[in-house]
């Protein structure tokens, strides 16, 4: 066993699977088996997917042969199941090569490490396998982040002037086109603007005053002046599949005190977060550098307790997170974070939350360098968007 050429093996739907799609190249939406083979001193890549699909990835994919699970059939012959003759076909595509033993990534579904095992090939996984290898974005790769981050930015512009030019009723309750405006209608213009752009977008956050405490709240209702609105927006573009994510927070008339004095320190914090972000250092030195500037103007750092008041104001999460193929990626900004590494793609995203008032967050997004971080936003980030 241990004269065995060592493989690796990455396997799933690439349309799913991040790390398989960032390895071959190629967006399919059926499952397929990719397999670095030892062979005469070189690493010979083989992508094993649908026959139909076989001239397109021979065209597109990053790989050093194409076949389809007709080319590997195992004695006693192909399951009728697609993703089980993918699984037999990579056993015995390996087999026939002499390998006995395989290293696999995190991403490996269960039914390859079964079938690989029955047909007597050892299966390790490597939990750092291509993580680091995917932090470390290319040139190509930041340059289809800025592509996304700018069209992002584009959004946020449309839905926070949106919000900050409508009108408003004797209720305070924010109106366009004399009907109500609310998160969902915010939410589904964003939508719109985007598809005709050519990006999907998850639900974005549209959080009006207290129901914006909860970070993680989408928001739901009519939308009112004079209170913060929590705007975060997280689009895909569908040809890349690479991710924007940016958060601003806008305020239709006029500003109450806490909140420009809440959102003049998170400004601050984002800085002092970028100020601290370089190769070398800890996702936890660059959390704590942020949490800092609020903690010295007298904020607090943590979830409330039930014995806070209700005018307890934190940050009540970590600094940001790695951005790619996927929203969050490694490494993260917080307690435990690992050290960063040139070309890791980073959200900086402090905010301050009561449960009385609301949030604030401003967030962008930056790539990291030997001795900084670029940061690749340029959209305003004050309160007033009218």
């Amino acid at each position: 066993m241990a004269s065995s050429p060592q493989a690796r093996i990455c396997a799933g739907i690439p349309a799913l699977n991040n790390t398989l799609f960032w390895r071959i190249q190629f967006l399919v939406g059926d499952p397929v088996a990719y397999l670095e083979i030892p062979k005469d001193g070189t690493i010979h890549r083989v992508l094993i997917l649908r026959d139909i699909e076989m001239d397109r990835a021979k065209q597109k994919a990053n790989v050093d042969q194409v076949a389809c699970p007709a080319h590997f059939p195992p004695e006693g012959g192909l399951s009728g199941d697609r993703e089980t003759a993918t699984a037999q076909s990579a056993a015995e595509c390996l087999k026939r090569e002499g390998i006995q033993r395989v290293i696999a990534d995190r991403s490996l579904p269960f039914i390859y490490a079964q079938i690989l095992k029955d047909a007597g090939i050892e299966v390790q996984c490597d939990l750092d396998l291509w993580v680091s290898d995917r932090r470390q974005k290319t040139q190509e790769e930041v340059q289809l982040l800025q592509e996304a981050q700018t069209m992002t930015e584009g959004a946020m512009e449309y839905a926070c002037h949106l919000i900050a030019s409508s009108s408003v009723n004797d209720e305070g309750i924010l109106l366009h086109d004399d009907e109500i405006l609310t998160a969902e209608r915010v939410r589904q213009a964003i939508d719109h603007w985007l598809l005709d752009r050519n990006y999907s977008n998850p639900s974005s956050i549209i959080a009006c005053g207290p129901i914006g405490a909860d970070c993680h709240d989408l928001g739901s209702g009519p939308l009112k002046t004079g209170v913060p609105v929590i705007v975060d927006i997280f689009p895909q573009n569908k040809a890349t599949k690479y991710n924007g994510d940016c958060t601003r927070t806008v305020v239709h008339g006029t500003i109450p005190e806490a909140v420009s004095h809440m959102h003049q320190h998170v400004v601050l914090a984002k800085k002092a977060g970028e100020a601290a972000t370089q190769a070398g250092v800890t996702g936890e030195s660059v959390h704590v550098a942020t949490t800092q500037v609020l903690l010295d103007a007298g904020f607090s750092r943590g979830l409330p307790t039930e014995n806070d008041p209700l005018d307890y104001c934190a940050m009540t999460h970590g600094t940001g997170h790695g951005i790619g193929l996927e929203v969050h990626e490694p490494p993260l900004l917080d307690f435990k974070g690992p050290e960063l590494l040139v070309g890791d793609a980073l959200t900086i995203e402090p905010g301050l939350y009561r449960r009385d008032l609301g949030g604030v967050r401003v967030e962008d997004m930056v790539v990291v360098t030997d001795d900084g971080c670029i940061n690749l936003n340029k959209l305003q980030e004050g309160l007033t968007w009218a």
